[in-house]
């Protein structure tokens, strides 16, 4: 079975959890696509004229310190975020399944190496990482995605190769090996549909990650840049307004927090119906 068969997804949305969770995260990615042609104002216009405003008939979420419409800013704020987090969270998911179960497969001195190494990269928090890497690549979207997709990759090594242990000395593996199959052949004919309920949980916890991590990214001033809205950057501007005007950083705070909880309901509902551990160290950096 499939860790997203049309089954398993019919179990999760009968779970209540799964069913709230999913709701709220298809509302936000519908917002997303559809906040271009519902938003009232340019996001990015700013009218010096209505600087702070309180919520108003004209302004529904009121106005930031630069007089730009929060309901529109808020309504945009999370289209590149979860742009960036999909993109990354399937280059943390391709690169690290593959090495993952190539390592358990392969085992030996290569493994135990490869693994250390790991070990190594996993002991650097993963804010100084980005930092490193982005100290090289740049600040942006087009280098967020490989720096987040490599720094969240490394969680999914240890769970792909963990998953994929458990089934290498199994007879149906063995007697591929018997009929000449390469070990390409073998890791991703045989293993790999074993493994994928365990890897597509670990997906959609990263793609949660990685929304905490693009927003953290862009309050410290190295994710998205301006003037596209987010709402990491968002709260960034709003903080040393929030007694003046409290609703430039509710507003981007509620958004954010209701979309992470949304998609860490159904993570939770999913893991339940393909019995898989969310809380072991290969879900940690």
């Amino acid at each position: 079975m499939t860790g997203a068969s049309p089954s398993v997804l019919r179990q999760v949305l009968s779970r209540p959890s799964g069913l709230i969770g999913a709701v709220i995260v298809v509302s936000h990615v519908g917002i997303a696509l559809l906040a271009p042609y519902i938003m009232p104002y340019d996001p990015a216009f700013q009218d010096v004229t209505s600087m702070l405003q309180a919520p108003s008939a004209e302004h529904w979420f009121g106005t930031d310190r630069l007089g730009r419409d929060m309901l529109s800013r808020t309504l945009s704020g999370g289209r590149e975020a979860m742009l960036i987090s999909t993109l990354a969270t399937l280059v943390a998911v391709v690169w690290g399944s593959a090495l993952g179960i190539m390592l358990a497969k392969i085992g030996g001195l290569v493994d135990a190496f490869v693994m250390r190494c790991i070990d190594a990269m996993m002991s650097i928090p993963w804010v100084l990482l980005v930092l490193l890497f982005t100290a090289a690549l740049g600040t942006g979207t087009a280098a967020l995605i490989p720096v987040l997709g490599f720094s969240y990759g490394l969680s999914v090594v240890y769970l792909a190769r963990a998953a994929t242990l458990d089934y290498v000395a199994l007879d149906f593996v063995l007697a591929a090996e018997a009929r000449g199959h390469g070990r390409w052949t073998v890791a991703f004919r045989e293993l790999l549909p074993n493994v994928s309920s365990s890897l597509a949980v670990q997906g959609a916890m990263q793609w949660s990650w990685m929304l905490l991590a693009v927003s953290s990214l862009s309050y410290l001033g190295m994710g998205v840049a301006p003037p596209t809205p987010d709402w990491g950057q968002m709260i960034a501007d709003a903080r040393g307004i929030m007694q003046l005007a409290p609703w430039a950083i509710v507003w981007p705070m509620a958004a954010l927090s209701s979309l992470v909880i949304g998609a860490n309901l159904v993570v939770d509902a999913w893991s339940q119906v393909v019995n898989v551990d969310t809380t072991s160290r290969a879900g940690a950096h």
